[in-house]
């Protein structure tokens, strides 16, 4: 049965202790889950993203339609890292700064009606993939979320205003992801999987998908 996003509120209760200006250290977690020790340096900034301009990405994010696809759908790269295509709301750059690695490789997923990117640095494994799910209902978006953020294993994300969510880090996350950011709203996800351990750059990269296209 989905999940409505109320849903995620008793979690949240967990938190009430930590201020919304150090929401970004989230509680930590029944045995074991992350606390992350500083917020993200990098905010959202105005560039100019590979293969697009910012304004044309967000014109196309505000007028997609639904995509149509599974809530279990997951970002598959025709030819994996030699694929090419730029993501047309992330700047690679961007990316290797706030990531902390090399971008060796890029694709992106067409199949989404905003192309899910993923980025490698030099393992066989991608060091980042970037989901934005336009869903028939919000009740989908949140399936979304619960499905990348399971709300008895991760903890709560409210940092970004009018988002929700969740957030994990460290032993968390399946491998080979590290740390995951899933928020959503309305109909619109946005699910991002670092292979960071630490949830804040994971929260940068949703951040800044978020402001690039105007979400």
């Amino acid at each position: 049965m989905l999940r409505s996003l109320p849903s995620r509120l008793p979690r949240l209760s967990a938190c009430v202790a930590v201020g919304l200006a150090a929401a970004l250290t989230a509680c930590s977690a029944p045995g074991g889950g992350e606390i992350d020790d500083a917020a993200p340096t990098t905010a959202a900034t105005d560039v100019t993203v590979d293969g697009a301009d910012g304004a044309d990405a967000a014109g196309a994010a505000g007028a997609a339609e639904a995509d149509g696809l599974p809530v279990e759908a997951d970002p598959e790269v025709p030819g994996g890292r030699e694929n090419g295509t730029p993501c047309p709301y992330l700047d690679s750059e961007w990316v290797a700064r706030t990531n902390g690695q090399k971008v060796t490789g890029q694709g992106t997923d067409e199949r989404f009606a905003t192309p899910a990117c993923v980025f490698w640095s030099y393992g066989e494994a991608p060091q980042l993939q970037v989901s934005v799910r336009h869903m028939a209902s919000p009740e989908e978006a949140t399936a979304v979320v619960d499905r990348a953020a399971p709300i008895d294993s991760t903890n709560p994300a409210e940092e970004i205003p009018g988002w929700s969510g969740g957030r994990a880090g460290g032993q968390l996350v399946a491998e080979p992801w590290g740390a995951l950011y899933a928020v959503a709203k309305g109909p619109t996800a946005v699910v991002v999987f670092s292979d960071q351990g630490q949830s804040v750059k994971a929260e940068a990269v949703a951040r800044e998908v978020i402001a690039n296209l105007g979400l």
